[in-house]
């Protein structure tokens, strides 16, 4: 069983940045790829990025590639998701997943726990 609790959500401002962290529990951490997920009003929840075990394979969606950054801490069993330029349409609530597949995948079946959320809101 693995506990997820996201945090670093907030209002930032069209162009500004956040720092979204996800920390674990259990000390099988290391063992899970991890990823990162959004969902807006309305919206089905959708990918943002994934990172495998041991941090050395990160994938993004399009829509995030070269503004938003993943990474791992496994001794802190803890993982980021750096986002830069934030755009209105950012605004989600992000969601941390885990998942036992040694595969990072984009998709929201493939992942065995989820965090509650932290809300992102961008003002234009």
């Amino acid at each position: 069983q693995v506990q997820l609790v996201e945090s670093g959500g907030g209002l930032v401002q069209d162009g500004g940045s956040l720092r979204l962290s996800c920390a674990a529990s259990g000390r099988t951490f290391s063992s899970y790829t991890m990823g990162w997920f959004r969902q807006a009003p309305g919206k089905r929840r959708e990918f943002v990025s994934s990172i495998a075990w041991s941090g050395g394979n990160t994938y993004y969606a399009d829509s995030v590639k070269g503004r938003f950054t993943i990474s791992r801490d496994n001794a802190k069993n803890t993982v980021y998701l750096q986002m830069n330029s934030l755009k209105p349409e950012d605004m989600a609530l992000y969601y941390c997943a885990a998942s036992r597949s040694l595969v990072p995948s984009s998709q929201t079946s493939r992942y065995d726990y989820w965090g509650q959320g932290t809300q992102v809101t961008v003002s234009s």
